[in-house]
């Protein structure tokens, strides 16, 4: 079974999320798992309507990195478990680009979804110019070791590392799959550094990217991949509905 992470982003009012989770519900044929990962405004009608369905997970797209006090405008961790958020996004590029998240923050908002019994889908990739410079294994590794730091091995099964390199993402430029292997290999690495053998072979790894109907089975192919993160060809149900079956087939 793959693991499908819909991102839907700064994307639909709590009305259209309706209309979008009424096709999904009926339509979906529950043979992978699927993670709608939504906007704040949408979560507590996401919860009400997952609730029960087979193989279709609530997802939230960040929280803050304190578990409360003075921190206007921010979501904490028990506050999406209690709407009922099984999973949520960490770390992605938009968000250590545009509000300057860095590794610190980043291992401080896992450990506190992980206290709040939530999975975790960290987000890492290079640049362009880190892959034009060859510092793909360089960056990997950096993000990786400050995300992971001060965790239990046990831990790392309630977490996806979500491959995303920045050079892919909202563009029509995929990386190709062996792009992907290569970035399996350097992940799984760190991990059997920092950790054991046993923690990187047991790894969720999954490739976001410019992912749409033509390329998602061939992703899921990748050695090392369980699943996807997938963001503009997630938006419209029918559509990701097409990509799910593609990926079921």
């Amino acid at each position: 079974m793959k693991t499908i992470i819909a991102n839907f982003k700064m994307n639909k009012t709590c009305s259209q999320t309706k209309d979008y989770l009424m096709k999904l519900v009926s339509s979906y044929d529950g043979k992978n798992e699927v993670v709608i990962a939504l906007p704040y405004t949408s979560l507590a009608l996401g919860s009400l309507m997952l609730s029960g369905k087979e193989n279709l997970k609530l997802g939230a797209q960040n929280l803050a990195d304190e578990e409360e006090g003075k921190n206007t405008g921010e979501i904490s961790g028990n506050m999406l478990k209690e709407v009922g958020v099984d999973t949520v996004i960490v770390g992605h590029s938009e968000r250590r680009a545009k509000f300057k998240e860095n590794g610190k923050s980043i291992n401080k908002k896992i450990k506190i979804a992980l206290k709040n019994a939530m999975r975790v889908i960290l987000c890492i990739g290079e640049s362009e110019l880190d892959k034009k410079c060859g510092k793909e294994s360089e960056v990997l590794k950096k993000q990786l070791e400050e995300a992971l730091s001060g965790l239990y091995e046990n831990e790392l099964e309630r977490i996806f590392i979500a491959y995303e390199p920045v050079w892919a993402i909202g563009t029509d430029q995929s990386a190709s799959m062996r792009d992907v292997e290569k970035a399996v290999k350097i992940i799984k690495g760190v991990v059997k550094e920092n950790f054991s053998k046993k923690a990187a072979d047991e790894l969720n790894i999954v490739y976001g990217g410019s992912v749409n109907t033509r390329n998602a089975n061939l992703f899921c192919g990748c050695n090392g991949i369980c699943g996807l993160l997938v963001g503009r060809d997630c938006l419209d149900a029918n559509n990701f509905l097409k990509l799910l079956s593609s990926i079921s087939k």
